[in-house]
């Protein structure tokens, strides 16, 4: 399976509109300079040792089907295939910057797109029902013009299918050193709750926070984060923590949420994660509940409460991935 976890087709060339499309990315710190962050940790591959505060009886856990990527040399640009999968893809070339955008009723995304072709995988995020896909092409500023479009009835084959799977901002697959790593910290769990805790526990340890790019990202837009980049380089800024630890639960057969949006004191833009899990999980960091989606913010667990990362107390989801 390619590595190129990028979106593609079902276009119908279609009426051009004129749009202005605001799509700020903006986390953690990214939204007033530099965090502070407490450097970590070993580099020594975690196993579960704290095994008395998870439950041993839940279900064991398995891993997901790969996901089908389209073929590029069609004619179709977005891809509807897949979308009872949870997903949808697509692809276009062009000079100009792309938006992909993903409706349902009154709410909307807009995603960067890939102006090379690459496919690029989006999740089907609201449930089921109709929804309205376009590529958009950026004409000057902020306005866009629709340069394709598909539609699909959404019937998702569960609830969970969007949440096992890579997409834009949880890339990954077989061959991916995250996926590799999340299998050898979950070989001895026993259920879901362990395989869990063993890779929390892992990237708490073993990823910091990044002053420096959480500097660099807060005058920008649109970052994409890379699990591989930040499992190797061992730092990120929360959207990095996010993104890794879905895609190392994901690949466990753990449904995972990617979550943006605020947090107190001063509602800082920030990002972490929800699981829904067969077993729980209780520490002073995490309170994961059995059979129901619980939060697990790893970025305050690894640095505590900053200016800059929140004290954990209020979160506001805003977009869900």
């Amino acid at each position: 399976m390619d590595k190129q976890w990028h979106m593609t087709t079902l276009a119908l060339r279609a009426g051009i509109f004129l749009i202005c499309l605001l799509v700020p990315l903006v986390f953690c710190a990214c939204a007033d300079g530099a965090s502070t962050s407490q450097s970590s940790q070993s580099n020594q591959a975690e196993t579960v040792t704290d095994t008395d505060n998870a439950l041993s009886d839940g279900a064991s856990f398995s891993y997901p089907k790969t996901l089908t990527l389209p073929d590029t040399s069609g004619k179709d640009v977005i891809d509807v295939s897949h979308v009872n999968d949870g997903y949808v893809c697509a692809h276009e070339k062009s000079e100009a910057r792309l938006k992909f955008q993903v409706t349902k009723g009154d709410a909307t995304y807009n995603y960067d797109l890939p102006s090379d072709g690459t496919v690029t995988v989006y999740p089907i995020n609201m449930g089921d029902g109709e929804y309205l896909f376009r590529i958009m092409q950026n004409t000057e500023g902020s306005n866009y013009i629709e340069i394709d479009r598909a539609e699909a009835d959404v019937k998702l084959s569960s609830e969970f299918a969007p949440y096992l799977i890579p997409n834009v901002f949880c890339d990954y697959d077989e061959n991916s050193a995250c996926v590799k790593k999340a299998r050898e910290l979950a070989a001895g769990a026993k259920d879901e709750a362990q395989a869990l805790e063993a890779v929390c526990t892992y990237v708490v340890k073993n990823v910091s926070y990044d002053n420096d790019k959480a500097a660099e990202l807060s005058t920008s837009t649109g970052y994409v984060p890379d699990p591989d980049e930040t499992l190797a380089e061992g730092k990120g800024v929360c959207f990095d923590y996010a993104s890794l630890g879905a895609a190392m639960l994901r690949t466990l057969g753990i449904p995972v949420k990617i979550v943006t949006g605020y947090v107190s004191p001063g509602d800082l833009y920030h990002a972490w994660i929800m699981v829904y899990a067969d077993g729980e999980w209780k520490t002073g960091e995490f309170s994961v509940s059995r059979d129901t989606w619980s939060r697990v913010d790893l970025t305050f667990a690894s640095t505590g409460s900053t200016e800059f990362t929140g004290d954990g107390a209020s979160y506001t989801d805003r977009y869900v991935y």
